[in-house]
């Protein structure tokens, strides 16, 4: 077997409330380089416009009886400033428990810790000089 391009597929979460959702993800994730579609059920985020092609893909979909667990989900940012940038944006679009930026696991793991505004858990992480 054909070892795949990536190991992960794609990260979908439940949200109570996706317009709600909506308004957050679309400045965080485009802030990354993201662009969301939706079709009525969905809203996805990817780095390209065709998602059967093997790219970033992140969903949220609509759940009434959703509650935030303990998993957390790390988006990648190309640079040290980049996580600086996002770390400034967070209060502003209704992030929680914001923690760093800073250097969590060692000199070269940056990042920034927060949840979204119903109580999941993300990180943007810089890992590398």
């Amino acid at each position: 077997m054909n070892a795949p391009r990536r190991a992960l597929s794609h990260v979908d979460i439940r949200v109570k409330d996706r317009a709600a959702a909506i308004a957050f993800y679309d400045k965080l994730l485009g802030a990354l380089g993201l662009s969301a579609t939706s079709d009525g059920e969905w809203t996805e985020y990817s780095s390209e416009s065709d998602i059967t092609m093997r790219c970033d893909w992140f969903a949220l979909i609509e759940d009434a009886g959703a509650t935030p667990g303990s998993t957390r989900v790390a988006f990648a940012a190309s640079s040290r400033d980049d996580v600086d940038k996002i770390a400034g944006l967070l209060a502003s679009i209704g992030s929680r428990s914001i923690e760093g930026p800073e250097f969590a696991y060692g000199p070269d793991y940056y990042a920034v810790f927060f949840e979204d505004p119903e109580g999941n858990k993300l990180e943007v992480c810089c890992i590398g000089r």
